[in-house]
């Protein structure tokens, strides 16, 4: 036709002399997912899981360290003075009024702050 011609027994047989190469392996779609979710769970632990680790120990220690005496803020904002602490039942009672005497027992978690002598609120 235009001067090639077309042999297909000799295609088959350079085909068959030539070295098979090997077929590439197999990749499936996670695999080029696996490193971005890795990264992203590395992430989560050190933006969320190793703070929040943190500031739980750091309450512990608070809650651990309460005695009389120390002048504490509940999470519902209520201001007192620790006049005694049951740490196996975890109750803490807080004197909230000096001339009546008046006090509330509240679980150890129900404090949210202890404020130093520096830090009186204004």
């Amino acid at each position: 036709m235009f001067g090639i011609e077309f042999q297909p027994v000799q295609l088959l047989a350079e085909a068959a002399q030539q070295p098979a190469k090997p077929a590439p392996p197999a990749s499936s779609p996670l695999d080029g997912m696996l490193l971005p979710l890795v990264l992203i769970m590395v992430l989560f632990y050190f933006l969320i899981l190793r703070p929040q680790k943190s500031k739980e120990q750091q309450f512990r220690t608070m809650i651990d360290n309460l005695k009389e005496t120390d002048r504490v803020v509940t999470i519902g904002g209520i201001h007192g003075v620790v006049t005694n602490v049951q740490r196996d039942a975890k109750i803490v009672t807080i004197r909230v009024d000096d001339s009546t005497g008046t006090k509330l027992r509240v679980g150890a978690s129900a404090i949210a702050q202890v404020i130093n002598n520096e830090e009186k609120p204004g």
